[in-house]
């Protein structure tokens, strides 16, 4: 039997103020190739997962806290409890707009890296409006890298 365990599980903090723990996949001893899984938590006050899009299908489930999520051209809030269907290409971006850390929970598939992580590392994360990357909806919180 193989576990992954969070508390023993560092994970990677991001220049968008988050921290990401991968629980299937990436450097979790649990693998899979249908599906990753993982556990992030976004700073109060514009933690974020930044603007982007990936091939894979993506669900966010929100554990605790208050969070803004863009999807395509809409804008809502997520709470506690709620769970968002992320489809394939479609941009999307998760900001905390709470006082406290909010913790979400991404389930995407197939596995496999998606190139966010990355490109927000060194610093060359397609900028929201800029070239072919879509504006953030009307009213969103700036993408902070």
């Amino acid at each position: 039997m193989t576990i992954a365990d969070l508390s023993q599980i560092a994970g990677r903090v991001y220049p968008a103020r988050r921290r990401t723990q991968n629980l299937v996949g990436g450097a979790s001893p649990i693998q899979a190739t249908a599906f990753s899984v993982g556990n992030v938590t976004l700073e109060p006050n514009g933690g974020q997962v930044p603007w982007h899009n990936q091939e894979q299908e993506e669900v966010y489930f929100v554990v605790e806290g208050t969070g803004e999520m863009c999807l395509g051209e809409e804008r809502r809030t997520l709470t506690t409890g709620q769970a968002v269907y992320i489809p394939s290409g479609v941009f999307h971006q998760l900001t905390n707009v709470g006082d406290t850390p909010l913790r979400m929970i991404y389930i995407y598939g197939p596995a496999g890296d998606v190139a966010h992580w990355r490109q927000e590392l060194d610093g060359t994360l397609p900028r929201a409006g800029v070239g072919d990357t879509p504006p953030l909806p009307e009213g969103a919180r700036p993408q902070t890298v």
